[in-house]
Formats: structure tokens, sequence, C-alpha cells
């Protein structure tokens, strides 16, 4: 299994995130050609709570966001829009990183776009599973390729462009 997943808020069990996961860092690594069989990842299914504990940690926010990653490695792209440097399989990168993932945050934020939960959880894997590979949005061409990334690979999943809309 590519993906560890602890959960320690028992509607995570509900919601079927184990192989949403699962197939989510999945299908982001086989669009990157990167084998999985090489890779782990650790996953945290916590709520509203622990994450925005984590989040003032980490990130000197204390509030409660929807996924949150922490690469083993910093692999991000010196050149705005450039491919990260992916990681080698079996190598120091196989522990590819953790992320945390909030139920709450996610639940209100599928509401509100109006999207199916499996879906919404389905791109957040996806999108701290491409952070954790050193993808980034905080410049806008990373964030473009970051976004289209997301969308190709969402796409293969049957998953519509989230950024439509939004």
């Amino acid at each position: 299994m590519l993906v560890d997943t602890l959960i320690e808020d028992p509607r995570w069990e509900a919601a079927g995130l184990e192989p949403l996961a699962e197939a989510a860092a999945l299908a982001t690594l086989a669009h990157l050609c990167l084998d999985p069989d090489g890779f782990e990842i650790a996953l945290l299914a916590c709520d509203d709570t622990r994450i925005a504990a984590l989040n003032a940690d980490f990130r000197g926010k204390p509030s409660a966001t929807n996924v949150l990653s922490w690469p083993s490695a910093e692999r991000g792209a010196a050149q705005p829009g450039a491919m990260p440097q992916l990681p080698q399989p079996d190598g120091p990168d196989a522990e590819l990183g953790d992320i945390a993932i909030a139920f709450d945050t996610c639940q209100a934020e599928a509401q509100a776009a109006d999207k199916p939960f499996h879906h919404h959880v389905t791109h957040l894997v996806v999108h701290g599973v491409l952070h954790l590979l050193g993808f980034d949005h905080i410049r806008d061409p990373d964030a473009t390729l970051m976004e289209t990334t997301e969308t190709v690979i969402l796409g293969k999943l049957g998953i519509p462009n989230p950024y439509m809309g939004a």
C-alpha cells in the first residue's frame, strides 16, 4: 500500500477515506511516471480541532484548514512554473512525507461548492501528494502548473475540473 492512513476521526472511516486516498495517490504518481511501489505516504485523517493545532504549530496559523502537507525533502523547482525535482523510488526519498486532512472543513467546502464529498476529498489528497512531490501554488506560474496537473489527474479519475467556476 502506498498510503499509510491513521484515522483519528471515525467519520473518515464511514466516508471511505482509505480507498479514496490510495486511488488518488496512485493516480498522482502514475501521472508523473513514478512507480508507487517505491514510495510511502503517511496520511492523518483528523478533525478541525486537530488540524488547527497542527496549522498553529507548523505554520503559525491557529485556524482549521482542509489539508496540510509535510514533504520529507525540498523538491521545489527553482524556476517559476518548472517541474519540481521528482524523487527516486527506493532511495532516501522513498518516504515522500506526511499529509493531514480535516473532515469538518472538507465537508463544509464540498457542501458550499455543491460538489460530491468524495470528489473534493480526492482533489485534496491529489493536492497534498503534489505538495509532497515539490509542487506549489505560491508563485503564479507554479500555481498554473499545479492546478493543471491536478485537473488532468482528477479527469483520469472521472472527477470534473475543481477550478471551473471557482
